[in-house]
């Protein structure tokens, strides 16, 4: 859902709000939350209070929840959180409009509607900030050559290309880019869009066309009158020759003008199908780099920044939980808190670790996946046999196999590094050698991330 969309029925929900709750309560903390976005039937709502999140959440969850109910018909949640950029823009509004006129009221709201529409423009998330991205060593050298791009934009990572697996957090620091340039660099216009919406525009602009030349020259200037141009998951370019054409020529023209490109995407430009060498040169040129999965630590601090951005004080022991349980990517991560989360709200109930359980039912889960059936699906991608596991066979295609099956047992089924030896007929220490070895590697090797990422889909199908 776009931010406008999203806008426009948060605006009727606020007039519902305002007929069921206390002129007290509607003003302090209704009044001046905004929408930032919507994900996935989840509303991001942004408030210029810091004490917002906490206030809402154990005073009006219900209320504003069944007020989105009553106005979409649809079971949309939210999100509350205080974001320092548009509290500072709000009060600057306001000082600027008492200076002019006695109109406070309007003049903050104009002032407020310019910054909603130029995000709008832009097709940017509000809530993707270098601020609240929590980066650990999966992160960290795309992050600061990332902010190094927003604050010196096309003066040298350009362009800047970043690849990583579905759910890393590459779409976050990409517009983390644009957003930052919306508030800091006045006069400089910011363009997001994904490469499937660009497909889509471009094949619009081409089907039934009586005027193919006008529409065409239409959309190329979308894309190229901008100072800054996102482009998300450009994989999905792959052998579409149209679209590769139109991508060349727009790079070239945005880069002769020493414009900005930062592109995405869930693989290097050497593997992505059918990129001619001219675009895979002109990908490469600036700087790539990567995001991998996150470890425990970061995947921990996460939960916590989700935790305080809610105004909740997280038991260490529900965040381990969480950050143990899920640990393919930073998205389903999210997910699983915001599950909680919410479901603590809703019944006003404490996030305890007996509460998480319930809610995630992760322990379920993994006795569902057992030991033997993650040696099945390792044997089969790695073309050898479980009886190959089992045996005392150290050749070199085998044993990797096996220590990537020994890692994911343990990820996947909880199982205690005991029980996982007697299924492969070895001794504990070795166990957790491979254990330990797999997770060093994984840091570096992108190639096993892949597989990894795969395997895990293949067992939970």
């Amino acid at each position: 859902m776009d931010v406008l969309e999203a806008k426009k029925i948060w605006s009727e929900v606020k007039s519902e709000l305002k007929t069921v709750l206390p002129e007290h309560a509607y003003i302090p903390w209704i009044n001046g939350l905004d929408v930032s976005g919507c994900e996935d039937d989840r509303f991001h709502l942004i408030s210029v209070h810091q004490m917002a999140p906490q206030i809402i959440k154990q005073n009006y969850y219900k209320k504003i929840v069944e007020a989105f109910k009553k106005i979409s018909g649809k079971d949309f949640d939210f999100s509350v959180v205080y974001d320092a950029d548009y509290a500072k823009k709000y009060e600057e509004a306001k000082r600027k409009s008492r200076v002019k006129s006695n109109k406070e009221d309007n003049t903050k709201n104009d002032a407020l509607e310019n910054l909603a529409q130029m995000h709008s423009s832009a097709n940017l998330n509000l809530k993707y900030k270098f601020d609240n991205f929590v980066v650990g060593e999966n992160s960290r050298f795309t992050y600061s050559v990332a902010q190094h791009v927003a604050k010196n934009p096309a003066q040298k990572y350009n362009p800047l290309f970043i690849y990583g697996a579905p759910g890393l957090g590459k779409t976050h620091i990409m517009q983390a880019i644009g957003h930052y340039i919306i508030f800091n660099k006045k006069g400089l216009k910011v363009k997001y869009i994904k490469t499937e919406e660009y497909v889509n525009e471009l094949i619009k602009s081409i089907q039934k066309s009586a005027d193919l030349n006008r529409k065409m020259e239409t959309f190329r200037q979308k894309y190229r009158n901008v100072d800054v141009l996102l482009i998300d998951d450009i994989q999905f370019i792959e052998s579409k020759q149209r679209t590769m054409d139109e991508i060349f020529h727009t790079f070239d023209y945005l880069l002769n003008k020493n414009k900005q490109i930062v592109i995405t995407s869930d693989r290097l430009p050497s593997e992505i199908p059918g990129l001619p060498a001219r675009l895979q040169s002109r990908f490469e040129m600036g700087i790539v780099t990567e995001i991998t999965p996150p470890d425990f630590e970061t995947r921990a601090a996460i939960v916590k920044n989700l935790a305080e951005q809610d105004g909740i004080e997280l038991k260490f022991e529900v965040c381990e939980y969480i950050s143990s349980n899920f640990v393919n990517n930073v998205r389903e991560l999210e997910g699983a808190y915001n599950k909680v989360s919410a479901y603590a709200a809703f019944y006003n109930s404490e996030l305890t670790l007996d509460l998480a359980k319930k809610v995630l039912k992760c322990d379920e889960k993994k006795r569902q996946i057992s030991v033997a059936m993650v040696a099945s699906a390792v044997a089969d991608y790695y073309g050898v046999s479980v009886d190959d596991f089992i045996s005392s066979a150290r050749a070199q295609k085998i044993s990797a196999a096996r220590q990537i099956a020994v890692y994911l047992s343990r990820e996947l089924t909880g199982e205690s590094f005991e029980q996982i030896a007697k299924f492969y007929n070895k001794k504990h220490p070795t166990m957790l050698y491979s254990y330990d070895k797999v997770k060093k590697d994984l840091k570096n090797n992108r190639s096993m991330n892949t597989d990894i990422e795969y395997i895990i889909k293949k067992v939970k199908e």
